[in-house]
Parts: C-alpha cells; structure tokens; sequence
C-alpha cells in the first residue's frame, strides 16, 4: 500500500468522524453550525481521499485538499481545546486535524518524486 493510498484512506476515515461528529453536535446541543461544519467539512475529506486515489486524476489534487481541510480544522480545534481543555470534541478533534497535515504533507512530498 503506498503512502498516498494510506493517506487517502485516513482522509475518508477522518471525514467519516467528522461528518458524525457533527451530526452528535447537533443532537446534543441543538447546534445547527456543528451539523452543518461538521458535513461540509467531512464531504470535503471523503471527497479529497477520492481524489487521491482516483485513477486519472493527479493524487496531489486530492492531497492538497485534504491538507487544507486539515489545517482549518486544525486551526479552529487546537485553540478550542487550548481555551477549554476537553478532550470530547476539541481535543479528538485537534488531534486527528494534526495527523492528517502530517500524512497528507508525507504523501505530498513522497509523491512529488
């Protein structure tokens, strides 16, 4: 399995999550932005690890959606849980945005040999 492949992968994964993610938001604290973020943000993955591996198209196109998605998850979850030291959702959150700029950085560079 190559990195871009795994990659692609944790994107759908990490999509997945935050797609359902917002959906709990929502359930639980009648939160319309959480529901709405949380889909578009998780359609966004899902669709960037489908670029990814999909054959024809070039991988980064993907990858550097993926990054970008990560980042500005990154950016709004780090802080939330730099202000209110939750694990559920801030931190879970932060967590998985960081690793996914760091596999989509690796597969970034690997494929660009």
């Amino acid at each position: 399995m190559s990195i871009v492949s795994l990659a692609a992968f944790y994107l759908w994964v990490f999509g997945l999550l935050t797609v359902v993610g917002g959906f709990i938001g929502f359930v639980k604290a009648k939160s319309v932005p959480s529901l709405v973020a949380g889909g578009l943000a998780g359609a966004l993955l899902i669709a960037a690890g489908y670029l990814a591996v999909r054959i024809g198209t070039n991988p980064r196109v993907g990858l550097l959606i993926g990054l970008g998605a990560s980042a500005a998850l990154a950016s709004r979850f780090v802080m939330a849980y730099r202000k209110s030291k939750k694990v559920m959702p801030a931190g879970m959150m932060a967590v998985l945005s960081v690793v996914g700029i760091v596999v989509t950085v690796t597969a970034l560079l690997s494929s660009s040999t």
